[in-house]
């Protein structure tokens, strides 16, 4: 210990006296740390870290899978009470609606919140300590009570201690609270965002169209199972194996080719699992190679560094120091640097993961995707920081610590013999700029991508658009209720100054998803239909508002509910079902609903923005109302003239002056809708961008130093040359020439991994394929004129040596 603390007051003493060295080799480790501190924190906030539930490792999500497919469908009630009876696996089963709209009132604006409905015993299951209260009992399944989660109680009830045992209104139904859920537990879905807890006895009350109980066709319960002691999943799996052959035979037209899909509770969801999990695995490769390339620019750092030490080294030996004791105060020095780059680049990563929340995912339902520093992430960050010094610290510290001691103390750098011309420093300015192609050229498809989704032609409006929502039927509204009270709240929005035009709809494009069903030609025999058509409910008035064409037929008349049923088709929908023919008139069903064409329009991009041409089916929202009423409520579109934000007071005055209690949400203009639609492009590009410039500045800086100090080390050299006539030119291009050689072979080495890279990325690009030929021509060619410049910097500074100086030294 002795001996240790004295190392380190040597090496706290020898890096005080090099200061632009140190923050030289801090902020290098520093960005690689924090691109991978920052990617990292994703990966433990959806992958590894547990819920905050007793003994995570028990509590299993139990999904329905249909002849063998592995993902992954929500229970009926009578199979899960018929699981939850029989399986001899499982302490507990508890089943939970996923969500749930509802209105709050009480102190300050109504407001939309969503939460789930769970069967009485779901906190027993989850074994879940409350902040406050208690969860449900046994005897409450149909009572009407309530848990609060715990930044709802903050934010709406201001932490209030004695809520305990009071009422609250949701959706007009008084709830008695019984507890607050401890902060952090956001329900067993990694990625949604519930705010309360009612009994499952009671999901009619807040969402009267849930499939009946008696059904065992209609899945819409997820459950969740702890396992009894000492069994484990694949026991579990076989037993319920066991019970999907017994129900297939009891249950054939239901349950024939039934099985059930277990997975740890809180994990990803599984239809989406493989996809993020390959995205997170991009970007920690991407991450990884940044740190690479920084580790790369650390260790020229230090071989310059020991270079300058080798005579001290030498002196040390000669005087009785051992070859250990000098490679383990070189390491530690390399340790603390890398201390420093992991402090530095947590404060960095604290930074990215907040600026990340910025980010807002276009979903009809709350997510929580934010992200912090929690300890998993600072201990792969000391770990990492750790590892990296000794790693990058080791070739620096050995060659150091070995000077061939007669040509060091005599003040010759044996890290340049002349005549070795592949050295470690050339080695790893290359593998940098490899790894800097490779970054750029993912770099590049991102932005490209990003660009190519910002003008693609959506189908509608883009600009001078307000989109609000509201809810009546959480609110008790009846069908017949709800479209007056929508009529009239387009009749007085419509006279409001600078409003164009006025539409209502349930979903707008570019929400993510909404209803759709297979479609055919009504009594025809042929085999013509549509798998799967969007359906929109709209009001007249929509595709005016929106600014969608329309190339034939009629728009809406607010239909009476009891007419036939009519319905406005695109394009995409057309050429599939009636190719070469007039659709108007013709009628075509689905979901057991017939519709008569009235009109057709332009295609619109649906779902997302990156898509191919869907076929759509719009609907009379008059008539459908009563039959489909819509579970994420209804949104009024607003065309103005200008500047629709000042038109938000207006609007929130005439939906309370209709009823005080509505709650209004969703507010956003079109430009901010088409922000969150961009998402992924955006935030790929983004991340991409910000690691390729770390990675080409790190590049850049390493071919640059690697050259200046070659042209230090040749300073002699180029003294003589000059004094023997050599011209100026001829010694810019000695210089330059080394630099776009070792340019060329990163080129040609990284060139074919940035090509097999980008392989990777299909799936998350928009209208451009992985091997773009845009980006694989800028790219190299940027990347050379970058170090031309790298290089021409010190080839400059080596044509003004002065010969007579030089020779006057020697």
């Amino acid at each position: 210990m002795a001996a240790l603390r004295q190392d380190l007051s040597y090496a706290f003493r020898r890096l005080s006296k090099s200061p632009g060295f140190v923050l030289a080799v801090v902020i290098s480790i520093a960005l690689g740390i924090a691109a991978n501190s920052t990617i990292f924190s994703m990966v433990s906030r959806f992958v590894l870290k547990p819920p905050p539930v007793g003994n995570p490792g028990t509590l299993i999500a139990l999904h329905t899978t249909h002849d063998g497919d592995q993902c992954c469908n929500n229970f009926p009630w009578p199979l899960y009470t018929d699981v939850r009876d029989q399986s001899k696996s499982f302490s507990g089963l508890a089943a939970y609606y996923e969500l749930l709209p509802a209105s709050i009132g009480g102190n300050g604006e109504p407001e939309r919140i969503w939460g789930q409905s769970a069967t009485a015993n779901y906190f027993d299951v989850t074994q879940l300590h409350m902040a406050l209260g208690r969860g449900f009992m046994a005897s409450e399944e149909h009572a009407q009570v309530i848990v609060l989660g715990h930044r709802l109680w903050q934010r709406r009830f201001a932490a209030d201690p004695t809520i305990i045992g009071k009422s609250i209104t949701l959706s007009g139904h008084p709830f008695t609270v019984v507890g607050i859920a401890p902060q952090g537990f956001r329900g067993l879905d990694v990625i949604l965002d519930p705010q309360f807890w009612i009994p499952l006895g009671n999901v009619e009350a807040l969402a009267p169209s849930v499939p009946s109980r008696d059904s065992r066709v209609s899945h819409w319960l997820d459950v969740i199972g702890r396992l009894k002691p000492g069994v484990t999943q694949s026991q579990a799996a076989a037993e319920l194996s066991t019970l999907s052959q017994h129900y297939a035979e009891a249950y054939p037209t239901t349950d024939k080719g039934n099985g059930f899909y277990l997975d740890q509770a809180d994990s990803l969801p599984p239809r989406d699992k493989s996809t993020i999990l390959l995205f997170l695995a991009a970007l920690s490769i991407v991450v990884l190679l940044v740190l690479a390339i920084a580790s790369a620019n650390v260790v020229n750092l230090l071989l310059a560094h020991a270079a300058g030490r080798q005579r001290e080294m030498a002196v040390r030996i000669a005087l009785g120091a051992k070859r250990g004791q000098l490679l383990r105060q070189m390491l530690l020095e390399s340790v603390l640097l890398a201390l420093g780059g992991g402090v530095v680049g947590t404060v960095l990563s604290l930074w990215a993961t907040s600026a990340l929340a910025a980010f807002h995912v276009p979903a009809p339902v709350p997510l929580d995707l934010t992200l912090s520093v929690d300890w998993r992430v600072l201990l792969y960050t000391f770990v990492l920081s750790v590892g990296t010094g000794l790693l990058f610290g080791l070739i620096p510290a050995w060659i150091a610590s070995r000077p061939v001691l007669t040509s060091a103390l005599k003040g010759e750098d044996v890290l340049a013999r002349p005549g070795r011309r592949i050295t470690l420093r050339n080695i790893l300015v290359v593998a940098q700029i490899a790894m800097s192609i490779v970054l750029l050229s993912a770099t590049g498809l991102f932005l490209r991508s990003l660009e190519h989704a910002s003008t693609i032609d959506i189908g509608f409006r883009s600009r001078n658009v307000l989109m609000v929502s509201v809810d009546p039927r959480v609110h008790g509204y009846t069908p017949e209720h709800t479209t007056q009270f929508l009529n009239e709240l387009r009749d007085r929005v419509a006279a409001i100054p600078g409003v164009i035009s006025v539409a209502a709809t349930d979903s707008v494009p570019l929400a993510g998803g909404n209803r759709s069903d297979g479609m055919q030609v009504e009594g025809q025999k042929s085999s013509r239909s549509v798998p799967s058509a969007e359906l929109y409910m709209a009001t007249p008035g929509y595709f005016e508002t929106l600014g969608i064409p329309r190339i034939a037929g009629r728009d809406f008349a607010n239909e009476s509910p009891t007419a036939p049923k009519v319905a406005v088709v695109n394009q995409a929908f057309v050429q599939q079902l009636f190719p070469g023919e007039n659709p108007i008139g013709r009628r075509v069903s689905g979901g057991g609903v017939t519709y008569e064409i009235i009109g057709v329009t332009k295609n619109i991009k649906s779902r997302f923005i990156n898509e191919d041409d869907r076929p759509v089916l719009f609907r009379s929202l008059a008539q459908n109302t009563a039959s489909d009423p819509a579970f994420l409520g209804y949104t009024l579109v607003i065309h103005s003239e200008n500047n629709t934000a000042n038109l938000l007071s207006a609007v929130r005055h005439e939906i309370h002056s209709l009823d005080p209690a509505m709650a209004v949400y969703n507010v956003e203009t079109i430009e901010e809708h088409l922000r969150s639609a961009l998402f992924l492009p955006r935030l790929a590009g983004t991340l991409f961008g910000v690691f390729g410039f770390i990675g080409l500045i790190l590049a850049t800086v390493g071919l640059y130093g690697v050259m200046s100090y070659a042209v230090s080390r040749r300073t002699r050299e180029i003294g003589i040359r000059i004094a023997l006539g050599a011209q100026l030119s001829a010694i810019r291009r000695l210089i330059v020439r080394q630099g776009i050689l070792l340019t060329l072979i990163a080129l040609a080495l990284g060139l074919p991994a940035a090509l097999a890279v980008a392989k990777l990325f299909n799936s998350f690009l928009y209208g451009i394929r992985p091997h773009d030929i845009v980006t694989f021509t800028f790219v190299p060619i940027f990347l050379s004129v970058v170090a031309l410049l790298a290089s021409w910097l010190p080839a400059r500074r080596a044509a003004r040596v002065d010969p007579q100086t030089i020779l006057r030294y020697e």
